[in-house]
């Protein structure tokens, strides 16, 4: 288990994602909520959402379609799809509300909330997909934050 939760670190690190800027995301959106609430703490749940196996399988799963469509290894249309990061695609957010489910419908108004915004990392990915695609990887990144934060929620308020 700490072997895959490793290998999803190092992915999203390679694709210029830190745990740091998955918890800022965290500690904007808690800190009205939680006054109290600290960077530790916050980076804390995001390490606890990414022991969880079916974050780490979406974000792995992501993750490589991003890269594979980056190799033009995908078939047409699904490539075109892909790359141009259709809004009526759907698929990708689909993947991250695979993580947001885990921890209720917290996480899930957190998610609409943070892929309406893109604050933070998520703008940098979303600007960064001419240079990389990151259709799926931003959403995972809104899913993981939003996961955290009704973690947190849960075990705050």
């Amino acid at each position: 288990m700490e072997n895959m939760k490793k290998a999803v670190v190092e992915k999203l690190i390679e694709r210029d994602v830190g745990i740091d800027d998955i918890a800022v995301l965290v500690y904007d959106l808690q800190k009205k909520y939680i006054p109290d609430v600290t960077m530790k703490e916050c980076t804390e749940t995001v390490q606890d959402v990414l022991e969880k196996r079916e974050v780490q399988t979406a974000l792995l799963t992501g993750i490589s379609l991003d890269i594979l469509a980056e190799k033009d290894l995908i078939e047409e249309p699904l490539l075109s799809i892909i790359k141009r990061d259709e809004s009526l695609y759907g698929i990708d957010e689909i993947l991250a509300l695979s993580i947001t489910n885990i921890y209720g419908s917290i996480g899930l108004t957190n998610f609409g909330y943070l892929d309406k915004i893109k604050p933070g990392i998520l703008g940098k990915l979303n600007e960064d997909k001419h240079i990389k695609c990151n259709t799926f990887l931003d959403d995972l990144v809104a899913g993981v934050a939003a996961a955290a934060c009704a973690k947190l929620a849960h075990s705050r308020i």
